[in-house]
This record gives C-alpha cells, sequence and structure tokens, in this order.
C-alpha cells in the first residue's frame, strides 16, 4: 500500500457503547503515545465475552490472508468489512500495511476499544500503515468507500476513524451479543450460507459507493455516530 505520506515524501524528496467499568489499570506513558493500559475484564469494551473457544479463523475471500473472528453474526460482518477493503482500497496480502489483525490475547493496549480484538469482534486493516494515533489518513475516496461499508453495516460496525484516540486501520462491532440488527445484517452479507436473496456487497460484485442513494445513506449514518 502506498499511504498519502508515501506519496508527500516523494514529492518532496478512521453509537459506541460505554466502557465496561473496572477493566483498566493505566501503565505508564510520558512519551506522547496514547497512555498503555491492561485490559482485566471478561468482556471486551462493546460488551462481547472474552472466549478463546468461540474464535475460529476465516478465508478473508480474494485474498490469500485468513481472520480469527468471533464465529457467527460477528465474523459475517467483519469478513465484509475486510473484503471490501482489500478489494477497494487495499491488498491486504500485499505484504505491507501490517495485512489484517482480528483475535489477539494480547491485554496491554493502547485504547480501551482495542480490547474488542480479545473478544474477536474487532479487525484493524493495515494496521502499521494506520496505527493508533496515527497521522496518516485516507484519501477522500478511500474514506468514501469507508463510510460506503459501514452504511453496509447498518451501525452495527464502529470506525476508528471516528474514535479517539483515532486508528483509522480499527474496525469493531458496535452492538451487543443477541442484536437482532447485527443478526440480519449478518444474514445479508454472510457469503457461506446459500441465500435467494440478493446481497447488496459481495466478493467481486460491488456496488458504486458514489450513487446517490448510497452517499445520502452513508452521510446519514455519519451523522447518527457522531453526534
Amino acid at each position: 500500500m502506498i499511504t498519502r505520506r508515501d506519496l508527500l515524501g516523494v514529492a518532496a524528496g478512521a453509537g459506541v457503547l460505554a466502557l465496561a467499568p473496572n477493566t483498566l489499570t493505566a501503565a505508564a506513558a510520558g512519551t506522547g503515545e496514547p497512555d498503555t493500559v491492561r485490559w482485566t475484564g471478561t468482556r471486551s469494551a462493546n460488551g462481547w465475552p472474552i472466549d478463546p473457544d468461540a474464535i475460529a479463523a476465516f478465508p478473508v475471500e480474494g485474498s490469500g490472508v485468513s481472520a480469527r473472528l468471533r464465529e457467527g453474526a460477528a465474523a459475517a460482518v467483519l469478513l465484509h468489512v475486510a473484503r471490501r477493503w482489500h478489494y477497494e482500497i487495499g491488498a491486504l496480502d500485499s505484504g505491507v500495511g501490517g495485512g489484517l489483525t482480528a483475535h489477539t490475547t494480547r491485554r496491554d493496549l493502547g485504547a480501551d476499544f482495542e480490547s474488542n480484538h480479545l473478544s474477536g469482534t474487532a479487525v484493524a486493516l493495515h494496521p502499521t500503515a494506520y496505527p493508533l494515533a496515527g497521522s496518516e489518513g485516507l484519501w477522500p475516496h478511500q474514506e468514501a468507500i469507508v463510510r460506503d461499508i459501514l452504511a453496509d453495516c447498518e451501525g452495527t460496525v464502529v470506525w476508528g476513524g471516528d474514535l479517539t484516540p483515532v486508528k483509522v486501520s480499527h474496525f469493531h462491532l458496535a452492538v451487543r451479543p443477541g442484536d437482532r440488527t447485527l443478526a440480519r445484517v449478518a444474514a445479508a452479507l454472510d457469503t457461506s450460507r446459500p441465500t435467494g436473496a440478493p446481497r447488496a456487497q459481495t466478493a467481486g460484485t460491488v456496488a458504486d459507493p458514489a450513487a446517490p442513494a448510497r452517499r445520502v445513506k452513508a452521510r446519514r449514518l455519519e451523522r447518527a455516530q457522531n453526534r
């Protein structure tokens, strides 16, 4: 992936759920970077149980990478996010940008929302290109694609570009287990299950994010999630 910083260098010579109480312990910082925190809870910040037995590996369609995610609706929706990023923003199997990070057991975190990786309900796409609190952003057309992806997910996913500290590479589920909208969206986006209903976005069949109706939907969701 060639980032905006790369190009500039040549020219010169990303509704969140409340944090679960009593789950963080702070570590020393003082470096200008976000404080390191230790996540001690049994659930991640978005309310999902941290259960290693619920995690499985799933291929990201069209790529040579897989993602370890929570089985069920969580995996179906987050795989859709990863699949569209791979096709439309940057290849996840190119060997640059850090590829993809999904489930992790690492509890020393830079932000509370990174705890969602512990429950398998978050992905970071090209995390070394777009790290926590990084200054690198997406090109405008890439951000429009992200907004369109979020519209596909109908409010069930939050983007790290809208969080503090910012993390452009980050996406996590914004609803709790058993959410009905999540179940419906997952059923529509899950390419592993046969269905008679047409899907809005599937591997290799991507709708135009610039279509007026899709832009309206994306902007409406952006306003709702950032008010």
